[in-house]
């Protein structure tokens, strides 16, 4: 059966109808990469997949990342980040819990950053729990000219131990060891489709690098306000078996809170692009 597609927005995003992503054809595969760099965002409904299944899956679009977060990882497939707030034998079973998590990407922190995210459903609470998208192409590119020439030679400070004040918990000492402050290009250029997007996000970019901390704050203050307006953000209500694969070079993502009395079960891949192109520029 061919694949169909419909728009998540009128600027960005695509829902891809018609693929099992369990026994994906070949040139599906294919048309849905190529979706996925041209939309930001692409959406698969109704799959019924296994951990194996989703790792099978993702690996179509690059090697896939280890987390640093080892103690959330899946026990038989390590590429697998668990995101629950489920409780076993005293212990969380994944990370982040059932609160706020604010606008980041994924990985931003790192010195060559991941360039997609796959992230599937298993359990759902009846509501709440949205995830919103924020596309940072289309944005810079609704930008001033003055605006795009001011930005493009500015380097920003990206830190997982800022998110984690923010948002999440604390590394130990060997994760913390391997995740120091990195310094990126304010804008990036995308790796497969030459595309610039705005490269900050509130959660993870700490301060503007080389700049006076009241000048950094009033850039990065102006920005977040731009890229989170609503002409730029999709919102998603999760369902069962939903599977969401996201652009981290061009798009940011948050989520919101829900019924600490419910369940929720969400498994991650993490896709990196290929060495020569793995650091922002």
């Amino acid at each position: 059966m061919a694949i169909e597609t419909r728009p998540l927005t009128s600027r960005f995003g695509v829902e891809i109808a018609g693929i099992d992503l369990a026994h994906p054809d070949p040139a599906d595969v294919k048309q849905a990469e190529r979706l996925w760099y041209d939309n930001g965002v692409v959406l698969f409904r109704e799959q019924n997949l296994s951990e194996a299944d989703v790792v099978r899956f993702s690996r179509h679009f690059g090697e896939l990342e280890i987390h640093v977060r080892e103690e959330y990882l899946d026990p038989e497939h390590p590429e697998l980040l668990t995101v629950s707030n489920v409780k076993r034998d005293g212990g969380a079973i994944g990370i982040l819990g059932d609160h706020e998590v604010g606008w980041h990407h994924d990985q931003i922190y790192q010195l060559e950053p991941a360039v997609g995210s796959l992230l599937c459903a298993f359990k759902i609470p009846p509501t709440g729990g949205e995830t919103c998208f924020a596309n940072l192409a289309v944005a810079y590119e609704a930008l001033p000219d003055a605006k795009k020439e001011m930005l493009a030679s500015l380097k920003a400070v990206q830190s997982y131990a800022y998110f984690n004040r923010q948002w999440s918990e604390p590394t130990n000492e060997q994760q913390t060891a391997r995740t120091p402050d990195v310094v990126h290009p304010l804008v990036r250029t995308h790796p497969v489709t030459g595309r610039k997007a705005i490269y900050v996000d509130p959660a993870m970019t700490a301060a503007i690098d080389g700049v006076f901390e009241d000048e950094s704050r009033e850039i990065l203050d102006e920005l977040f306000d731009w890229i989170q307006r609503p002409e730029f953000v999709y919102e998603h209500s999760w369902r069962l078996g939903d599977a969401v694969m996201w652009d981290n070079a061009s798009t940011m993502h948050r989520r919101g809170d829900f019924d600490p009395a419910a369940e929720r079960i969400m498994k991650r891949t993490t896709i990196m692009p290929p060495p020569e192109r793995a650091v922002p520029f």
